[in-house]
C-alpha cells in the first residue's frame, strides 16, 4: 500500500442511467493507493437503483438538466480543500471535460466519454443511440427507463446474460430525457484551444455506445500546445468497463498515469 504524504482527493462522477454505486471497487482501490475519495450521486439520485426505479416515470429526476448537474458539482468542488482529480464515466466523462474547462480539476480522466456537442463527427450510430436513449417522441416531464435490450446492446455487450442482468438490476436508474438532449446544447460545448490541466481519455475497443474512434477524435480535438492530453484504448472492453471483471487494469493504468504526471 502506498500513502501519499499529502493526500489528494479524487472525485468520481457517474454517468447517465447509472447509480453512483458503480464506483464501490474504485473507491477501495484508490483509497488503498493513498487518495481521499468522494463519489457524490447526481441530483435526486441518492438512493439504491432498485428504489429509484420505483419512482419511474414520475421521478424528480425528469427535471434535471446538464446546467443543473454542472452547477451541483461545481458547488461540491468549491467546498473541497483543493481542486480534486476528476474521474468521470460516460456522461460523467463529458461533465469532467466541462469541469476541467472551468478550471475546477487538477487532473481529468474521461472514461468512455460522451463527446461534447460541438465535436463535429459522422458517427451516425452514436447520434441514433442518443436519439433512442432520450425518447424524443414522449414528454420530457417523465423519466426514461432504458429497456433491458438497449442496456444489453449499448452498455453491456461482451458479457454473459447473467452478468448483464445483474448489472441492470443493481445499477440502472431512470433518467432525464432532457439531460440526453442537452448533449447538443450550448452547455455542452468545449473550447478545445483553451489551456487546461492534464487530461486522459480512456476508451474500450468494444464500446457500442461511444466507440473508441469517437473517444480518440475527442482527444485529438484538443489543440493547446501548453497542455497535456493523453489517450489510451483498452482492448475488448465495453461501455460499462468500470464494472467489468477486469476493471482493475484500467484503474492501475490511471494510478500509474497520475504518478507520472503529478
Amino acid at each position: 500500500m502506498m500513502y501519499l504524504s499529502n493526500k489528494k482527493t479524487i472525485m468520481f462522477i457517474s454517468g447517465a442511467f447509472i447509480s453512483h454505486s458503480c464506483w464501490k471497487k474504485w473507491i477501495v482501490f484508490f483509497e488503498d493507493e493513498g487518495y481521499k475519495t468522494v463519489a457524490p450521486p447526481w441530483l435526486c439520485k441518492n438512493e439504491l437503483a432498485v428504489d429509484l426505479r420505483q419512482t419511474h416515470p414520475k421521478s424528480k429526476i425528469a427535471s434535471i438538466r446538464l446546467f443543473d448537474v454542472l452547477e451541483y458539482y461545481t458547488e461540491i468542488i468549491d467546498k473541497l480543500p483543493e481542486k480534486p482529480i476528476l474521474i468521470g464515466h460516460s456522461y460523467g466523462g463529458l461533465l469532467t471535460q466541462l469541469l476541467m474547462q472551468k478550471e475546477l480539476g487538477s487532473h481529468g480522466i474521461c472514461l468512455n466519454s460522451i463527446p461534447p456537442g460541438n465535436l463535429m463527427h459522422f458517427n451516425f450510430p452514436f447520434y441514433k443511440a442518443v436519439w433512442n436513449l432520450s425518447d424524443h417522441f414522449s414528454s420530457s416531464n417523465k423519466t426514461y427507463l432504458m429497456p433491458f435490450k438497449a442496456w444489453q446492446h449499448y452498455f453491456a455487450n461482451q458479457i454473459s446474460f447473467e452478468e448483464q442482468k445483474e448489472a441492470y438490476e443493481s445499477l440502472l436508474i431512470p433518467e432525464s430525457k432532457s439531460i440526453m438532449r442537452d448533449i447538443f446544447s450550448r452547455s455542452a460545448k468545449i473550447d478545445f484551444k483553451k489551456k487546461h490541466n492534464p487530461l486522459l481519455f480512456v476508451s474500450g475497443s468494444k464500446d457500442a455506445l461511444v466507440p473508441a474512434s469517437l473517444n480518440y477524435l475527442n482527444f485529438k480535438k484538443y489543440k493547446n500546445l501548453h497542455s497535456i492530453t493523453c489517450y489510451k484504448e483498452f482492448q475488448d472492453f465495453n461501455h460499462l468497463s468500470i464494472t467489468d471483471e477486469n476493471w482493475q487494469a484500467i484503474a492501475d493504468f490511471i494510478a500509474n498515469w497520475l504518478k507520472k504526471i503529478s
